[in-house]
């Protein structure tokens, strides 16, 4: 069967909805995501957006605290566009309904979190992100021209290979002409053809044991687009947020909001000493990469599974006030905050990489944009800065919208693409075969490409990966198409740009941290 649109998008966070309402009046919208539109890692963001909102704060002082965090690595022209745009994105997302928590004088009640030098997370208590899905799902199913589809998963963009065209990896003119879905309920796959196509389909956290990721975040974006031959860079730079809840039954793992130790939440060893300041002279309020690596160094010496996060010295009213759900969660396990600490770890959070866009969020590709965390914009160099990353989604869709609304006239649909060819697919997988692959997947890269690597893990973790790449491209090859199966394959090679790219890394930097490279401190004035 086959569609189409004007403007396809795959993914339905922040970065896709917000794209999709600024590009509606101008066509046929189609959104597709692979579970229900509010099962998101938007939805799942705590903290808060960041942006400068008011004095003594700057957009020079959000620009050099972003530098800072980044480790120099990103680009400065992309870092102050993204900054200076931040306060009318927010004005923005509160025009469109978005309730951001307020003082009693009015304003704002902006949060500080790690790597920040002034209060400027805007939040909604500690659920921000579920507040701001809320809030663009209304608005989108309000217009006329946008249609989505919930439950349907993408299997591959279509470029001229679906032509049977050979295309040059170096080429230019490589062209994204729409995607294939696939409806898993019918077991159909359908042709969607695009003028235009915008991948926002999430992270990859769950290449990785222990992730905050929803289960969804499978890499699915970024594997697509380096299949059909697109730009894909700094996959090394896998940031793990230093401060999950312990409880290791648990999938996803619950995210204790950076903002807690913002709130003045102190971390501290099982045996109740502090250790930050061992690390950094800020403190529990470090920035993430930093945090995250004392708290690896700390589990190693002390040889216990997590530490604590203390905040049992904070008023109380406020502390449930400010951090109800935290509250309810740890509440849930027999864990009262207000009393007691907090056993967290570490655990994979967000890509830094992904599929490289310039400063309209346009990838190699012809007709492709991406936008949010499966792209690569260089805002965040070689390590996110807190809530850095929801105010990148609506700054670059923004930007592609712009973009794509130009162009929208200009393009033709390509009719000689062929459906998609399901013939010589027999085979009905186990799904023991795809769940025991994966948990080996997931084991290789905790073990030896998680927060402190070396050259000889990185080796045996590729080692490791191309047997288990091999036998899952022969059974893609024979088995009727599911969902599992297709996401097995993207985590698999997105786990590939990841070891490949940190093997290439000769140095310390940021998120990537070998034992076979010493840091170097760079000197630079965003550094004194």
């Amino acid at each position: 069967m086959k569609r189409k649109v004007d403007f396809l998008i795959i993914g339905s966070g922040i970065a896709g909805l917000t794209y999709a309402i600024k590009v509606a009046d101008k066509g046929k919208v189609l959104i597709v995501t692979k579970s229900k539109i509010d099962e998101t890692a938007t939805s799942y963001a705590q903290g808060g957006i960041a942006a400068v909102m008011y004095t003594p704060d700057t957009y020079e002082k959000h620009i050099r605290d972003t530098l800072k965090a980044g480790d120099e690595l990103n680009n400065e022209k992309i870092v102050r566009l993204t900054i200076t745009e931040s306060t009318e994105r927010i004005k923005e997302l509160i025009k469109w309904g978005t309730e951001f928590d307020k003082k009693k004088s009015g304003k704002y009640d902006l949060a500080k979190e790690g790597g920040h030098s002034e209060y400027r997370v805007l939040h909604h208590k500690d659920s921000t992100g579920h507040e701001i899905q809320r809030a663009l799902i209304s608005q989108a199913k309000k217009h006329k021209n946008i249609e989505i589809l919930e439950d349907h998963f993408t299997i591959d963009i279509i470029t001229q290979h679906h032509l049977g065209k050979k295309i040059n990896k170096k080429s230019a003119d490589i062209q994204c002409f729409g995607a294939y879905i696939l409806n898993p309920q019918k077991n159909k796959i359908y042709t969607i053809l695009a003028k235009t196509t915008l991948i926002a389909t999430g992270g990859a956290g769950n290449i990785y044991s222990t992730t905050t990721n929803p289960v969804i975040a499978t890499g699915d974006g970024i594997a697509m687009v380096y299949r059909a031959k697109g730009k894909i860079d700094n996959m090394e730079f896998m940031q793990f947020h230093p401060t999950s809840l312990y409880n290791p039954d648990e999938k996803p793992s619950f995210l204790i909001t950076e903002a807690l130790r913002g709130f003045g939440a102190i971390l501290k060893t099982t045996d109740g000493k502090e250790f930050m300041q061992k690390y950094d002279e800020r403190g529990s309020l470090a920035s993430r990469d930093i945090v995250a690596r004392a708290i690896d160094s700390e589990m190693k010496i002390s040889g216990e599974e997590h530490v604590h996060l203390d905040c049992t010295h904070i008023n109380s009213n406020k502390l449930i006030e400010h951090f109800p759900k935290i509250y309810a969660k740890c509440l849930s396990i027999g864990i009262d905050i207000t009393k007691e600490k907090i056993p967290v770890v570490p655990a994979a959070h967000y890509s830094c990489g992904g599929v490289v866009v310039d400063e309209f969020g346009k990838t190699s590709i012809k007709n492709l944009y991406a936008s949010g965390e499966c792209s690569s914009t260089g805002l965040h160099g070689a390590n996110r800065l807190a809530s850095n990353s929801l105010l990148e989604a609506a700054v670059f869709s923004h930007r592609a919208s712009i973009d794509a609304k130009q162009i929208i006239d200009s393009i033709e649909f390509c009719d000689e693409i062929p459906d998609w060819d399901a013939s010589g697919t027999v085979l009905n997988e186990e799904m023991i075969l795809i769940t025991q692959t994966t948990k080996e997947l997931q084991s290789i890269m905790s073990n030896y490409v998680g927060i402190v690597r070396s050259n000889l893990r990185l080796k045996r973790a590729l080692d490791r990966l191309e047997i288990i790449y091999q036998e899952t491209e022969e059974l893609y090859e024979k088995s009727i198409l599911t969902v599992k199966i297709c996401e097995l394959r993207n985590l698999i090679n997105v786990a590939y740009l990841i070891i490949k790219m940190a093997m290439k890394r000769k140095e310390s930097r940021g998120l990537h941290y070998s034992i076979d490279y010493p840091k170097i401190k760079m000197k630079n004035k965003f550094n004194k």
